[in-house]
């Protein structure tokens, strides 16, 4: 009885060993290097045309905060040597308010540009993520891996789907 449970255990674990050899066989690994595409993508020339002529406001408030700044700055200059102390510290008061009032603007409007450039790049993204996907399925693949965030220490050229993809996405 001992015997036949052995025997039993022994012919169990290798139909398990069978089965996960047999899955370790269909694991395929394929490789793109995102930013490849990015680059040549015309929908990613429109989003930074977007974005641009979104920052162009920020930049004229901007600009008009720092003139504002600077005639202060040059009045409170020439008047420097005749103002009273109290005259002086309201100045130089009202100046660091609107250096501070600048930094924060120039904050709030890097955070707004690169949260639209994040909105307006996600469809673009979903765009390659569903042309990998598409590519990865039809040609059996079961991870694929952006090179552009990791470096490949060894990869051989035929899981390489950037061609495949830039196909299938209508690109030279």
């Amino acid at each position: 009885m001992k015997n036949l449970l052995k025997v039993a255990a022994v012919a169990l674990c290798m139909v398990f060993m069978g089965n996960f050899a047999k899955a370790q066989t269909q694991t395929k690994i394929g490789y793109i290097a995102v930013d490849q595409i990015l680059q040549v993508l015309p929908d990613v020339k429109t989003v930074q045309t977007q974005v641009d002529t979104y920052s162009q406001q920020f930049v004229a408030q901007l600009q008009t905060l720092q003139k504002e700044f600077d005639g202060k700055l040059a009045d409170y200059n020439a008047k420097k040597a005749t103002m009273t102390d109290a005259a002086r510290t309201a100045a130089e008061s009202d100046l660091q308010d609107l250096q501070n009032r600048s930094t924060t603007m120039r904050d709030k409007a890097s955070q707004q540009v690169e949260a639209k450039g994040q909105e307006l790049m996600k469809p673009v993204l979903e765009k390659i993520k569903t042309a990998v996907s598409t590519v990865a399925k039809e040609k059996g693949y079961t991870y694929v891996i952006n090179t552009s965030q990791t470096d490949l220490i060894v990869a051989p050229p035929a899981d390489d789907l950037l061609a495949p993809v830039k196909l299938k996405l209508n690109l030279k």
